[in-house]
């Protein structure tokens, strides 16, 4: 993984980073017309509360680019750098819920139906781990998803992440009792990243 510099088109500086196939970089106006269409999309939002309007999804960009600005680091939008496609996020973030492993900095994605069997979620987390255990200085870095949810929890598998069911625990942000209210916690460290010799 090697850093990229920031682009001087108007967006604010900020760390982004590219992979062999993969730019993360900060969020762009003309990205709003794909992100809408993937948080519109009932198979990439199945195990999510709700689909978002176009209204909620373009608020969801001006907070992902908010949070760089508040943490140095936060959810890159994800672009093919073969097509100029973009076709998601990947990236960190601080969550803000109760629960018992707070405080703590999450690695997460979200990427388009069509993007999906690619790898594009793996290869452009681990680069999001590189730069929070480089960079970003962090000693550890967790991943969540509902218990529903085995691609993702997949994906953290092929990260190197490790679970404890004792860590699983209930979403505070989905009515108990729902299908997505359980939750299940992978972590990883810093020491165990540079064990794996990903960190490349």
């Amino acid at each position: 993984m090697r850093q990229a510099p920031a682009e001087s088109s108007g967006i604010p500086n900020g760390p982004e980073l590219s992979t062999p196939r993969l730019l993360l970089r900060r969020w762009r106006g003309s990205d709003s017309e794909a992100f809408a269409a993937l948080n519109g999309d009932p198979e990439v939002m199945e195990h999510l509360p709700s689909l978002l309007t176009r209204a909620e999804s373009d608020q969801m960009i001006a907070s992902l680019e908010a949070r760089f600005e508040q943490n140095g680091f936060g959810l890159w939008a994800v672009e093919v750098c073969a097509s100029g496609q973009m076709i998601g996020f990947v990236g960190l973030n601080v969550p803000s819920f109760p629960a018992h492993f707070m405080p703590a900095v999450e690695v997460g994605w979200r990427l388009s139906r069509a993007a999906w069997g690619h790898g594009y979620a793996t290869e452009a987390a681990r680069a999001s781990l590189s730069y929070g255990f480089g960079e970003a200085g962090l000693d550890e870095i967790v991943a969540m998803t509902s218990t529903t949810n085995s691609r993702s929890a997949a994906v953290m598998e092929r990260l190197g992440m490790s679970r404890d069911p004792a860590d699983d625990f209930d979403h505070p942000g989905i009515e108990p009792g729902d299908r997505l209210a359980r939750h299940i916690l992978y972590r990883i460290s810093a020491r165990q990243w540079a064990e794996q010799g990903r960190d490349s």
